[in-house]
């Protein structure tokens, strides 16, 4: 299964939903457990996981097709308890945007994966983002609810299959009015918390994965206990 999380505005809290969703996964997961691909930059760094001395996924994007999806596997990262990372690692200015032959191939070898595999695809996803946010299982729109994240939300190229709502005190719409503008389904509310912002700042997501991130994206992780619980 392939679980794309994006966002059509910065700042909306994409990485560590899908940093946090991808060591949920790797706690439930029969081995060898999870996998997560960073198209955003960000997830080493939140995960607590040095930068790889060796070529990344931004290098694997930007090369020629004699390189196969094979060599994925080669650049993937031990990043938690069941977790593996492909870290981005750009290679500079040339792959910062990848073409769209080497983001299909992308999206097919994650989607044949046995492995249930996380990408996080930044916010204004293109090119490779762009292929795994619209091909993707389960396309998870990241959104904090504000009338400018919901606007730009109605006008991206992708249809989300549901979102993850990242909610705070003080705005005015709710999951509800996130539910009748976009369509689809709130799947799962994560609070702003002090707590999962210290893990994140000392790098510990992938490690210590808060408790209280785990039970907001439990109803995607366990969706049947999701729904058993509402």
């Amino acid at each position: 299964m392939l679980i794309a999380c994006w966002s059509p505005k910065g700042g909306s809290g994409t990485t560590v939903v899908a940093c946090g969703l991808a060591a949920a996964l790797a706690r439930t997961a029969p081995p060898p457990g999870a996998l997560l691909a960073d198209l955003s930059g960000d997830a080493a760094a939140v995960l607590g996981v040095a930068e790889p001395p060796a070529p990344g996924l931004a290098e694997w994007l930007a090369a020629g097709p004699d390189v196969s999806a094979g060599a994925l596997a080669r650049l993937e990262l031990e990043a938690g308890a069941g977790l593996r990372l492909l870290a981005w690692r750009p290679a500079g200015p040339d792959a910062a945007r990848p073409g769209s032959g080497r983001a299909e191939s992308l999206l097919d070898a994650l989607s044949a994966e046995r492995r249930p595999v996380v990408a996080d695809c930044g916010s204004g996803a293109f090119g490779a983002g762009l292929a795994l946010a619209a091909g993707a299982e389960v396309s998870l729109l990241v959104l904090r609810p504000c009338y400018l994240a919901l606007r730009r939300a109605l006008a991206a190229p992708v249809r989300p299959s549901g979102v993850v709502l990242v909610t705070e005190q003080g705005r005015s719409l709710g999951r509800r009015d996130v539910e009748d503008v976009l369509g689809v389904p709130v799947r799962a509310e994560v609070a702003l918390d002090e707590v999962v912002a210290r893990a994140v700042d000392a790098g510990l997501l992938g490690r210590r994965l808060p408790r209280s991130l785990e039970r907001a994206l439990r109803p995607i992780v366990l969706p049947r206990a999701g729904r058993d619980a509402a």
